[in-house]
């Protein structure tokens, strides 16, 4: 798409000896747009993009001219904008669905009388199939190959469709399973940093950017690629040539001064982070990183920090490009030429931060690194750190203000079978898993370091935890065995049980039987430490309550002492063949020790042969036959069906009435997250989704995850708030997706009630506190909402993706004033709910809501709309982003 450029910004950028074009922010300053030099670094990738996207319609000239006024008010962020990413990322739990929905486009604008192959993305979109292995076989040499037969044997529907996507659809394709996680592809290979196309006889560069369906997309913002996670339902729109329409952020600057003491990982650093920004309150916004420290971190550790924006509730953790950027393009193997283009395109549109001043910033604040010290986080969220030193005493504070057994903290439960007893905060995983850490080599060699010294003292891992190896690339494995590390790994049972999330997403596999019988007999308060992002409840194994993020060296250290109970940093971790006691500091490696093993050991040939042929896949990829044509056929399945968002949808939208009478749902307090609302982790036989399996003929054994059959509508909407932890307070004092059929009130599964509901024709809200919906960027939340008949979620604030993706569903958001949450009305659950002028709104209006009480009691509030854009109004208009999407694309291809 040519732009208009009204500020005559297209310029020419030589690079040794190719040409590019480029839209120049000097030249746009210099011809009318004013000086933008002070604005952070990923505000001027924004101000790019819609310098060289600029239409009149979607990107106007005032549009454009919001950036020099983002710097007069102080960043305040009040101007909408449409921003094109230039690439998708997915992984196959969101991905699935998004190519389900796709093909179901298809056979919609079939029925339609257009072109199905209208519906085919306009960018470039890459699925990593990472979220599929389950960690069943563990603690041996052929872990790795048996997970991946099973995993193969689980998949084998999904895969056959996913290949034929990547047939069907252009500008897909589809990364086997077993290469590696999403974001450590992405940073390792798929990511530019610099983007450029050939468009209209020139080759355009601009920046790289992306949107994933994966909150952790964010970590890309390590290597100075602009991106962050959407709803499965925000990326099939903008893979479809949808801007992403989002207010210009406000921006928060992180200063980062000193350097890292002895013994602390960025693992530690980043958990420091988090709790500040949490603290802070950066959702919705920006954060950019700058300052002296900046130079004292690997590009590693950058992207560790970018990774847990979600966790710390931001949009994105930028780093701008530097040297570090150049010399991590060089050693994971990008050509001479991409590095020599990142570096002049970044300093000719000063977005080199050597040579950046401090930029303007909506708000700062300041961390001298060197003052981090060991942490973990948990039991139930990334940000509720725990100094190393006071873990022991926390978990004891939990037993008694989270869990409710301090009564009984030395229980102990004999083992079936074994010698050994268990009890409460036992260690029953540690797992070293996810993105987070295992893009980091010099975590990874920590860790390898402490196994090698702790074998060689003769201590060995605990005989009731379950100890597992899923770097997120296959780098990892080589670097480990070339520094003889794996090895030592090995000797502890952290073997390779496959490339993936696994543990991090509560694809943790089963505990041994004896173990899992133990902690449900004894009612004992488990507990798992891992390297992931997420600790939620119920996320990462049904049978642990206690979960606990940290650092691979600690995961190993843990294992070997076995409880949360220990004091690491006081206590004996094991003893040795002498039988004297090791600490766990005659174990921990120097930084030094790290450092000479990642120098000597991390190549860009191991990336080169990583991944010269990553789109080829193993035997078992190769091995599967591509299934139907430009539509795709839909075989009976459990995992793949026809979703029924199209049913019936005409090229102009329906008249949106107000929502009359409806039934409550749920109650729900704070922090309810996107993993308490969407169907993940494991599917249990008594419930609606595995009875609908079980009449399927689908053996229980066979159940496979909620994530795995994400493809199919009928399994997802019946797991939907079915979370084994989550609370509704219409029925007080329980946990799990129960609730109160009215008027009867009797109580019974969530699905259920919709269901009844539904039947007789009754509308549907849930009510629920602050952050609604934090967490991954699940799609399912917003998809199962609508799919039960919920009209509108009231709640006290949303959090980002999921707010946005409930629009997408044609699910309405709106937030309670102050005073006006359900707790502070005296709401049971038993009220009848009217939402007034839903037929003819504003963004961001105020809307009416009555609610009368059994008695004859009626209260009025007024709710703020949220949706906060004209983009977003038309979508919920529409009945949502896809329909409206579609109707366009078909109206073209007529």
């Amino acid at each position: 798409m040519a732009s208009l450029d009204s500020f005559k910004a297209k310029k020419t950028l030589t690079v040794g000896d190719k040409t590019y074009t480029y839209y120049s922010l000097e030249a746009a300053a210099a011809n009318g747009l004013g000086d933008v030099t002070s604005l952070p670094a990923s505000l001027k990738v924004l101000l790019e993009n819609l310098l060289r996207n600029e239409d009149g319609t979607t990107v106007t000239k005032a549009d454009i001219q919001a950036f020099a006024a983002w710097l007069t008010d102080k960043g305040e962020a009040k101007h909408e904008i449409a921003y094109r990413p230039a690439r998708v990322l997915m992984q196959d739990f969101t991905g699935v669905p998004a190519v389900v929905d796709l093909a179901a486009m298809r056979d919609a604008a079939k029925a339609l009388g257009a072109d199905p192959k209208a519906i085919n993305p306009q960018v470039p979109v890459d699925l990593v199939i990472d979220h599929s292995v389950m960690v069943d076989y563990f603690g041996h040499a052929d872990s790795f190959e048996k997970n991946v037969e099973r995993e193969y044997e689980r998949n084998k529907e999904r895969y056959e469709f996913l290949k034929w996507g990547q047939t069907a659809f252009k500008n897909f394709r589809a990364v086997p399973p077993g290469t590696g996680i999403c974001h450590q592809v992405n940073l390792e290979y798929l990511a530019q940093t610099v983007w450029s196309k050939d468009e209209d006889g020139e080759t355009v560069a601009y920046p790289d950017t992306c949107v994933g369906t994966d909150s952790h997309t964010t970590m890309v913002n390590g290597l100075s690629v602009l991106g962050w996670g959407v709803g499965g339902i925000e990326a099939e729109a903008a893979m479809l040539g949808q801007p992403v329409s989002m207010l210009i952020p406000e921006v928060v600057g992180f200063k980062l001064t000193g350097k890292l003491a002895e013994g602390v990982t960025a693992t530690d650093l980043v958990l420091v982070v988090v709790d500040m920004l949490r603290k802070k309150g950066v959702v919705g916004k920006f954060v950019e990183f700058y300052g002296s420290g900046l130079a004292n971190l690997s590009l590693e550790d950058e992207a560790t920090i970018s990774n847990m924006a979600p966790e710390y509730g931001a949009t994105c953790g930028f780093f701008p490009v530097d040297n570090e950027t150049l010399e991590y393009l060089k050693t994971t193997g990008r050509t001479s030429d991409q590095v020599a283009l990142v570096e002049a395109y970044s300093k000719a549109q000063g977005m080199w931060r050597p040579e950046m001043s401090d930029p303007v910033y909506t708000d700062t604040l300041e961390l001298d690194i060197s003052t981090v010290k060991p942490s973990i986080a948990g039991p139930k969220r990334p940000q509720d750190r725990i100094i190393l030193d006071d873990a022991s005493d926390a978990f004891a504070k939990a037993m008694d203000t989270e869990f409710k057994q301090l009564d009984e903290a030395t229980k102990r439960v004999k083992v079936e079978g074994e010698e050994y007893t268990i009890g409460h905060g036992d260690v029953v995983i540690a797992a070293i898993t996810s993105c987070t850490n295992t893009s980091n080599p010099s975590v990874l060699v920590a860790a390898g370091l402490v196994a090698k010294k702790a074998a060689e003292r003769g201590l060995s891992v605990k005989p009731w935890v379950k100890t597992s190896l899923a770097p997120g690339s296959q780098v990892v494995t080589d670097y480990l065995a070339k520094a003889g590390l794996q090895d030592d790994l090995d000797k502890l049972g952290f073997n390779l049980v496959g490339y993936g999330c696994t543990t991090c997403i509560g694809n943790s596999g089963p505990l041994p039987e004896k173990i899992s019988k133990a902690i449900s007999e004894g009612d004992l308060v488990a507990t798992s430490v891992l390297s992931g992002n997420r600790n939620f409840e119920g996320r990462v194994n049904p049978d642990v309550r206690a979960n606990y993020l940290a650092s691979p060296p600690l995961v190993v250290a843990y294992a070997l002492a076995g409880s949360m109970n220990i004091n690491l940093t006081k206590d004996p971790i094991g003893y040795d063949d002498e039988n004297e006691p090791v600490y766990l500091s005659d174990i921990w490696p120097t930084n030094e020790e790290i450092t000479s093993v990642v120098r000597s050991c991390v190549t860009p040939e191991m990336f080169d042969a990583r991944y010269g042929d990553v789109f080829k896949g193993d035997e078992h990829w190769q091995a599967i036959e591509v299934k139907g044509g430009e539509t795709y056929g839909w075989p009976e399945s459990t995992y793949v069906a026809n979703p029924p968002y199209f049913e019936g949808m005409g090229m102009e939208p329906e008249a949106i009435n107000d929502i009359n009478k409806a039934n409550i749902l749920g109650l729900f307090g704070e922090s309810i997250t996107t993993d308490h609302i969407s169907p993940a982790g494991n599917i249990k036989a008594d419930s609606p989704a595995g009875k609908y399996l079980q009449e399927k003929g689908v053996p229980v054994m066979e159940f496979n995850s909620y994530g795995a059959r994400r493809g199919n509508h009928e399994v997802m909407m019946r797991g939907t708030f079915a979370n084994i932890r989550i609370k509704n307070q219409m029925v007080p004092g329980t946990e799990g997706g129960i609730t109160k059929h009215w008027p009867e009130g009797d109580v019974m599964p969530i699905y259920d009630a919709a269901m009844k509901y539904m039947a007789d024709g009754k509308e549907l809200v849930i009510f629920a506190g602050e952050q609604y919906g934090t967490g991954s960027s699940r799609d399912w939340a917003a998809k199962g909402t609508n799919l039960l008949g919920v009209r509108a979620v009231l709640a006290e604030s949303f959090e980002r993706i999921h707010r946005s993706n409930l629009i997408g569903m044609g699910v309405l958001p709106l937030q309670l004033p102050e005073g006006g949450s359900w707790t502070d009305l005296g709401m049971t659950g038993n009220e009848i709910v009217t939402i007034e002028g839903v037929s003819d709104f504003k963004p961001r209006e105020a809307v009416t809501v009555n609610i009368e009480f059994p008695g004859g009691e009626t209260k009025t509030i007024t709710a703020e709309l949220r949706i906060d854009t004209e983009n977003e109004l038309e979508y919920f208009k529409n009945g949502g982003i896809l329909h409206y999407v579609l109707r366009n694309l078909a109206r073209a291809a007529k």
